[in-house]
């Protein structure tokens, strides 16, 4: 059985707040269950790692939480966050501190073609 879980975010539209809450939530959940978890965010999707965007965005109009909160809680909950290269590329290099690493397309192949983990994009 697979012991990590790997989240791709690269067609999210930040734009579109409905879109953003799943995959966060997911990633608290395995956190929460011990799994080894790891969001990569790219393409459109590596906005949300640049400094003061995801804290602009809600899931739903009139709720309490920014995406930045939820994003906060799954890695509060142990779910590690990564931008690829393109991302840094294409919005810049100030970064959340919840971003703790920079990955190449290599890195992200590998770990979505190892056996003991499971790949979710979004």
């Amino acid at each position: 059985m697979a012991d990590k879980l790997l989240i791709i975010m690269v067609n999210t539209d930040p734009r579109n707040g409905a879109e953003l809450g799943v995959p966060f939530s997911q990633a608290t959940v395995a956190a929460a269950m011990e799994y080894d978890v790891e969001i990569i965010l790219t393409g459109n999707s590596g906005q949300l790692a640049k400094r003061g965007v995801a804290e602009k965005l809600y899931v739903q109009e009139g709720a309490s939480k920014s995406v930045y909160d939820i994003m906060k809680e799954a890695h509060e909950a142990g779910a590690k966050f990564k931008v690829c290269t393109p991302t840094i590329e294409l919005w810049g290099d100030d970064l959340i501190p919840e971003v703790s690493e920079t990955v190449g397309g290599a890195y992200v192949i590998s770990e979505a073609m190892d056996e003991n983990t499971v790949t979710f994009t979004y």
